[in-house]
């Protein structure tokens, strides 16, 4: 990717295999979320279900299971989508399932993770659950670590 590359360029699938269209969000702040089902923190699904309903206006959440923290997203893409809906009623936009980071770290999140590309910030993903939120033209804006709660005010007085 070039330098500062549009992040609605990038091209990541749903869980259910259709193609996501970034650029449909233009307009709107998205919230990216790596998540996993098995994770001390899972129980934030709740939360960014309610970031989702109560922000959907002006907000698009976007969860992104990934299998590289502790090995708690083990299941297949029918499982998650499952658990998710089953346990937190999850009706937010959830993806495939990728890399966040190493030798096959998914274009996504060379984008937010990589200051060439985002022309804001380096960061690294620490664990699942880290939050990058991204403005209604697609510029980053910052990301928060796990530990953030979805509906702290560090975010919601972004939006």
């Amino acid at each position: 990717m070039d330098s500062q590359s549009s992040l609605y360029d990038i091209t990541i699938n749903s869980i259910t295999g259709e193609a996501i269209n970034l650029n449909d969000f233009k307009g709107k702040k998205i919230l990216f979320v790596n998540t996993a089902s098995e994770c001390g923190f899972t129980g934030q699904y709740e939360d960014l279900e309610k970031l989702h309903k109560t922000y959907k206006d002006k907000l698009v959440v976007i969860g992104i299971p990934c299998n590289q923290f502790g090995g708690q997203e083990p299941g297949t893409l029918t499982e998650i989508k499952t658990f998710c809906e089953v346990n937190y009623g999850v009706t937010f936009l959830m993806t495939e399932k990728v890399d966040v980071k190493g030798d096959n770290q998914h274009p996504l999140y060379a984008w937010l993770t990589k200051k060439e590309l985002n022309g804001v910030k380096n960061s690294s993903v620490k664990w699942n659950f880290q939050k990058y939120l991204i403005d209604e033209n697609g510029d980053y804006i910052d990301f928060y670590y796990s530990m953030t709660k979805p509906l702290s005010s560090k975010i919601t007085k972004q939006l």
